[in-house]
């Protein structure tokens, strides 16, 4: 079964706001949260299926892609939505302790090891690199361990502490009547533990910032928006886990002649009424080189010539677009006198042929009329 239709997951309308998809995600997450609902999987789908629903709509580029494409345009923005309740207490961990009364289990789990944070870059290609593909390096800011302490935070031969204000829980409990409300600790932060004696090199992160160097291999067949992800690339991970993931946003920039629709390139060829008529053959630039292209007499206006496998490579590796060539006819302006006088006699001549033409089939019908009388 397909997934079903995020506005629907929230029962909102399409064009609901931020506000208002909130407050119906928070209703949902309280209603069907696995503290509350043990041992249901009904009630665990419906938290997980809300939850994916609020991470698309609430986010402006990846709602815009839904809206336009459905679930199929995400799988290649890099969304590929929660793998698990961790994911999903990673994300909303805050939402869920400031207003729904319970600990989340990204709290209860914070001494095991996590993914980094993912990194975004926006790269810039010309209209030919994204075509047939390109190699670039970039350059990413990012966070590695501190070579100090190893990416402890805390000065050799020194340990963390416990925290006085949460015992280690990570969290302070608060009671407002008949609601007992747990937020986030505000000393650690929810680790449950402090550092009193915090490394001099990184003042008790564990990270410093660098520049780190990536070669990024772009397909060919890439567009504006589409987005490769490089593994292992982001953020440094948290107490030893993984680093998170590079995801490269492309931005394409327009061509002077070519314009893209999908895997087939348009462009326009000028051509004299000449040409058009007694037909041409006009060597053409294209993104692989020169090609000859045949004007065929009588060609109008408009019509276009099509060259098969000379568009856009897909971007799965098989084939190619096709390049269609539309034919312009310019009519000349300024024309001398005998230009004039030519285009006249040619005029006249036409349209002697015409009525020529006219007059034969006149007198065929009349011929066909007086066979059938005569039957």
């Amino acid at each position: 079964m397909g997934k079903r239709d995020y506005y629907e997951v929230l029962g909102v309308s399409r064009n609901a706001g931020e506000d208002e998809i909130k407050k119906v995600y928070r209703q949902l997450a309280l209603k069907h949260h696995p503290d509350r609902n043990p041992g249901n999987k009904e009630a665990e789908e419906r938290f997980k299926e809300a939850a994916e629903a609020y991470e698309v709509l609430r986010d402006p580029e990846k709602r815009s892609i839904y809206d336009q494409f459905g679930h199929e345009g995400l799988q290649g923005s890099g969304f590929t939505g929660f793998g698990d309740f961790d994911d999903i207490f990673s994300a909303f961990g805050d939402l869920f302790e400031n207003f729904f009364g319970f600990g989340s289990r990204r709290t209860r789990s914070r001494d095991a090891a996590r993914p980094g944070a993912d990194l975004l870059y926006d790269m810039r290609l010309t209209f030919k690199e994204a075509v047939f593909g390109t190699e670039k390096t970039i350059e990413v800011p990012t966070s590695v361990a501190c070579e100090v302490c190893g990416g402890t935070g805390r000065d050799a031969g020194t340990r963390e502490e416990v925290c006085p204000s949460c015992h280690g829980r990570g969290q302070v409990v608060q009671s407002q009547g008949f609601f007992r409300i747990s937020t986030t600790c505000p000393r650690c932060r929810g680790e449950g533990r402090i550092i009193k004696n915090p490394c001099q090199a990184c003042s008790g992160t564990g990270t410093k910032r660098v520049t780190r160097t990536v070669l990024v291999r772009v397909p060919a067949g890439v567009d504006t928006g589409t987005r490769l992800r490089i593994p292992n690339q982001g953020e440094i991970g948290y107490r030893g886990g993984p680093p998170g993931d590079l995801y490269v946003r492309m931005h394409v920039e327009a061509h002077e002649f070519f314009e893209r629709d999908g895997n087939d390139l348009h462009c326009q060829i000028p051509v004299s009424m000449v040409q058009a008529a007694l037909g041409d053959t006009i060597e053409l630039q294209t993104l692989d080189g020169p090609r000859i292209v045949t004007i065929r007499p009588g060609t109008q206006s408009g019509q276009v010539i099509r060259l098969k496998g000379e568009g856009v490579p897909h971007l799965k590796g098989f084939d190619r677009g096709d390049l269609l060539i539309e034919v312009v006819a310019k009519i000349p302006e300024n024309l001398t006198k005998r230009q004039q006088e030519l285009l006249r006699e040619f005029d006249q001549i036409d349209k002697s042929k015409k009525s020529n033409q006219n007059l034969f089939k006149f007198w065929r019908l009349g011929d066909k009329a007086k066979h059938t009388e005569a039957k």
